[in-house]
């Protein structure tokens, strides 16, 4: 059976899913004033970080569209499947659902299913790849999609970042907060609940031992870690990643591990510094 697998900007492509025509990614529009951004491959990483330091209010992104997801759905593979960033935190699997339901207007006999990752980032990353490993297995697709949302249920997902600007600007960390903890150094270490919605875990007194903590709260509740695979990424700093791979590996054994620089949209909000892991 031949299968497209649609992810919102918000999930990084690996080297493998950017070969493979059967993945394609559905752009979010990034605004920083009036500067426009494209999550797409001509998203400049360093440029969107200058920009978003010196832009007062906070930046904003748009989901794609209904027809984006449509033109794809109507596309000729026997099964379709869609990956976007948690329901709670954008738009994106709204507008995929009604891609979906105007594509299965056209053709009710279609299979098509949208995963809600209650998740972001490589989050999706990771559900992607299980989709393609339960597809190249063969599996049915009620079984697969059952399978996957098992796999999204067992996920989870830390973060810690660097800058707190970001979160200041939207209004998710006051202004009085964000003042004490940038002036005093404090570092919440976040994850997100199982419906999706960002949680602050934990914080420490700068951001070496606020990964320490995230490491040892990643250490603590992974169940079979032999079996998973451990996804890292960063917003401009390759080496804190790797030292925070490196740790968790020290702590517990996985399957495989990928280690991705964040797109558009997790730039946006890991901003520079920023680390992200899902197990």
């Amino acid at each position: 059976m031949s299968y497209k697998i649609v992810m919102d900007s918000c999930g990084e492509l690996t080297e493998e899913m950017k070969r493979d025509e059967r993945i394609v990614s559905a752009p979010l529009t990034l605004e920083v004033g009036e500067d426009i951004f494209i999550d797409d491959t001509t998203f400049e990483q360093k440029v969107f970080l200058e920009k978003i330091a010196a832009y007062p209010s906070c930046p904003k992104s748009s989901c794609p569209s209904p027809e984006r997801y449509l033109d794809i759905f109507q596309g000729e593979a026997d099964h379709m499947y869609a990956v976007t960033l948690s329901a709670e935190l954008s738009g994106s699997y709204n507008s995929a659902m009604l891609g979906r339901s105007m594509a299965l207007e056209n053709d009710s006999e279609k299979k098509i299913h949208v995963f809600n990752s209650r998740s972001a980032s490589v989050g999706e990353t990771l559900i992607t790849k299980k989709i393609m490993e339960l597809e190249a297995e063969g599996m049915e697709f009620e079984k697969l999609v059952e399978a996957v949302e098992a796999y999204i249920a067992s996920q989870n997902t830390y973060f810690v970042l660097e800058n707190l600007e970001t979160l200041r600007k939207n209004g998710r960390l006051s202004r009085f907060k964000a003042f004490f903890a940038t002036a005093l150094k404090i570092k919440p270490i976040c994850g997100a609940t199982p419906e999706g919605e960002i949680a602050q875990l934990d914080q420490a007194r700068g951001i070496n031992k606020a990964l320490v903590k995230m490491v040892d709260y990643i250490a603590s509740n992974t169940v079979k870690g032999e079996n998973r695979t451990l996804a890292i990424s960063h917003c401009n700093c390759p080496e804190r990643a790797q030292m925070v791979l490196e740790a968790i590996q020290s702590k517990i054994a996985v399957k495989d591990s990928i280690v991705l620089d964040t797109a558009g949209v997790s730039s946006m909000y890991a901003n520079d510094g920023g680390i992200i892991v899902v197990l």
